[in-house]
């Protein structure tokens, strides 16, 4: 582009304007955003037809809808919400699902039960990553938890990111600083990152995640009858990972996203050693407080922060593909 050299005749704010004119394309390149409806267009159908399956599915397998809240986090939290975490190991491509922080995940071929619904409808248009947001959506509703309105147009990666999970996702013995830094990189604060441990209302944890709190002695933040109880369910300190050890995150609604979970940390009956800290860490005990004595204050965190996760760093517009198959990329 040709600059004017006769400041006189054009003044300084034209001049400037011409100057800067190339850099906003490169600060704001035009790429549009998620929308709400975004297959209004493309497939009318495609939500009513996630959330048929997602109804269907947990009439049959009620655990599904815990395990699209945990693919939610799975995905989104580890550098984009693209279903990169549902890429099996074919081809050059290591599965994110055989990362050790993926371990106890399952119900992953139903996510291709959904995929096939909107495959017969409209083929090629709605993207795997819209199914793990949608498909936790609506697991969050079936779950009793809120009710929230989320934005598609995401597309999905052609690459996995197993070499870096662990630097993404925190682990359930990692210190509560460490975990709020991870969130706190994605855009979600402690208020935040506090509502989304809530989700440990609901689902159950392998003994294989848990022995370490009761062997070989007992972990002191752990209630002395509580511990009893955990050690009926998980009897040695080395169980077998394939066994069907585990213990329910919540014994009294243990199906309802709610928050019984605060309320089971403030009496010492938090199941994962980060639940726990929660109540002692003096930048989140406040918020576990408040959730535990306001069930809709932890229903309106917990939405906001699912919306924040669900939109971190999203492929759009020309980026990654809408895969056939969410296991594999379309060259594959």
């Amino acid at each position: 582009m040709a600059l004017p050299t006769n400041t006189t005749q054009f003044g300084t704010s034209t001049l400037l304007f011409f100057l800067l004119f190339p850099l906003l394309f490169q600060i704001y390149p035009g790429k549009s955003e998620l929308q709400l409806n975004f297959y209004a267009q493309s497939c009318p159908r495609a939500e009513e037809i996630i959330k048929e399956q997602v109804t269907n599915l947990y009439k049959k397998h009620g655990n599904t809808a815990v395990s699209w809240v945990r693919n939610l986090f799975h995905d989104c939290a580890v550098k984009s919400c693209d279903a990169s975490l549902l890429l099996e190991t074919v081809k050059g491509i290591e599965s994110e699902k055989a990362s050790q922080r993926s371990f106890g995940m399952r119900n992953f071929k139903y996510v291709n039960t959904i995929k096939d619904a909107l495959e017969a409808e409209c083929p090629l248009t709605v993207s795997c990553a819209d199914i793990v947001a949608l498909s936790a959506r609506d697991g969050i509703a079936m779950l009793g938890g809120p009710r929230i309105e989320m934005k598609t147009g995401r597309r999905d990666s052609k690459e996995s990111y197993a070499a870096v999970v662990e630097d993404f996702l925190p682990n359930h013995n990692d210190s509560i600083s460490l975990v709020l830094s991870r969130f706190q990189s994605i855009g979600i604060d402690a208020e935040g990152t506090v509502a989304l441990l809530g989700g440990h209302s609901v689902g159950r944890v392998h003994c294989v995640n848990l022995v370490q709190r009761l062997y070989p002695t007992v972990d002191p933040s752990l209630d002395p009858e509580y511990a009893e109880y955990l050690k009926g369910r998980c009897p040695t300190p080395d169980p077998d990972p394939k066994a069907v050890l585990y213990a329910r995150n919540d014994r009294v609604t243990p199906m309802i996203l709610d928050n019984m979970c605060f309320k089971n940390v403030l009496n010492r009956k938090g199941l994962l050693l980060v639940d726990q800290q929660l109540a002692s860490d003096p930048i989140t005990s406040p918020f576990v407080e408040k959730m535990a004595a306001d069930n809709d204050y932890f229903h309106n965190q917990f939405s906001r922060a699912v919306l924040l996760l669900s939109e971190n760093n999203p492929l759009i517009d020309d980026q990654g593909e809408i895969r056939k198959d969410c296991r594999y990329v379309n060259a594959n």
